[in-house]
């Protein structure tokens, strides 16, 4: 079979796996009277993202292949998480502790695979002679396509605000953990020549911050991470809210939120397909701007639109969203794989992980969770929208001071490829 369509089924399922619950989960636990809380279960998959990618990276890189150990993770993800799932579904009453500790360790175990893989595909398309900055664009597109249909069938099923959404994504996790065990090999670094405690433990992707170019794009890779997911965590509760008034009551966007949302997935699908060219075109600096500038428009037009006659506005925002994400996740992964030795490639990318969804998107969901308890709180009507309204031209006004920052500390001369 065509390896490049293996890595493509890889993609849909890898991302429909996150997609089942990503956007919805903010809607459903405040549901369950655990909207305070909210923050925090976003949050963990940035606190388990400092160690866990790194971790499962060194033994991907040092001991087990890693399409194998993406199939590992994604079956103990799953087994967690229809736990979690199947706790909410029974309990007369759902406390925090437990469903909280599942999804934890589902999370512990999913985030990984982010990493992983990337580090398959671009072994897989590298062990074919393809290039992977313009094979490799094409390919992950099909994974926002996976990730549109499980919020989709999230949506259409009823599951936004139920705990359903748990087990969808369980079920879609143990499909992808079995195919994961058919991908072609991946090259382990054992034995060969004696190495030090550090290489052997693959801590030598740390080494990348005595260069000031990757140390400055990997701060940079935590202060944009910040913005990550907070529209994942807050959008879709944001967006519901509007039902408490009575013209935007009966609005699509109210009722099917998820669906609105998934618009910005659909960007994704498109923006992805930009990559190569912007990428050889621009370089690095000018393209991580991009995303940067397209964050301050995301959060600003959420704080200035509604889902009646400013829909446009929301419509707007879902567009650029494709920009803001890919611009920075996949070109910041293809970078970090390009100016780093192969041999500690799956190393190099849960380092990235890490500043990211560890570090970056752990500050951004805990943060973002402060502002929206101050501004929303327990506000209901007007004065409740008003609150949200506050809280994304704040979210806003960060991402610009990330940007002009940017553009004034970080220096990379991009020389443009010859066709």
């Amino acid at each position: 079979m065509n390896i490049k369509f293996r890595l493509t089924v890889m993609n849909f399922l890898q991302f429909a796996v996150w997609g089942s619950y990503l956007t919805s989960m903010g809607t459903y636990l405040a549901s369950i009277g655990l909207a305070e809380n909210i923050g925090i279960f976003y949050a963990i998959q940035g606190i388990v993202s400092l160690f866990m990618p790194a971790i499962i990276g060194i033994i991907a890189d040092r001991w087990i292949q890693a399409q194998k150990l993406l199939g590992i993770c994604h079956l103990l993800a799953a087994v967690f998480m229809v736990s979690a799932g199947y706790y909410a579904l029974t309990a007369s009453e759902v406390a925090f502790a437990p469903l909280f500790t599942l999804y934890s360790l589902s999370v512990a175990f999913y985030m990984p695979t982010l990493g992983l893989s990337n580090s398959v595909a671009y072994s897989g398309l590298s062990q074919s002679g393809l290039d992977t900055v313009k094979h490799f664009p094409p390919i992950r597109v099909w994974g926002t396509v996976g990730f549109i249909c499980a919020m989709w069938c999230c949506d259409l099923l009823g599951f936004q605000a139920s705990a359903m959404q748990f087990i969808q994504c369980a079920t879609i996790g143990v499909i992808l953990g079995l195919y994961a065990f058919t991908m072609p090999q991946c090259p382990t670094n054992k034995g060969g020549e004696k190495k030090s405690l550090v290489e052997a433990l693959g801590l030598n992707a740390f080494a990348l911050f005595k260069q000031k170019k990757m140390a400055l794009f990997f701060i940079f890779s935590i202060l944009l991470g910040v913005s990550l997911q907070i529209t994942n965590g807050f959008a879709n509760p944001f967006i519901s809210d509007f039902g408490q008034i009575a013209q935007y009551a009966d609005t699509f966007g109210v009722k099917h939120a998820n669906i609105l949302i998934s618009l910005s997935q659909v960007s994704e699908t498109l923006c992805i397909l930009l990559i190569p060219f912007c990428l050889k075109r621009f370089g690095i600096k000018k393209v991580m701007l991009m995303a940067m500038v397209a964050w301050v428009l995301r959060f600003g037009l959420f704080g200035l639109g509604n889902p009646g006659a400013g829909v446009w506005m929301f419509l707007l925002s879902m567009i650029v969203y494709g920009v803001a994400f890919d611009f920075f996740n996949v070109s910041g992964s293809l970078f970090v794989d390009k100016e780093t030795d192969h041999n500690m490639r799956s190393s190099a990318q849960g380092l990235f992980i890490m500043m990211t969804n560890g570090i970056g998107a752990t500050i951004g969901t805990l943060g973002a969770q402060q502002v929206i308890n101050h501004f929303v709180g327990s506000t209901t009507g007007v004065e409740r929208m008003e609150g949200w309204s506050e809280s994304w031209l704040i979210f806003a006004a960060y991402a610009l001071i990330v940007a002009l920052l940017f553009a004034i500390v970080f220096k990379y001369k991009h020389q443009p490829e010859k066709e």
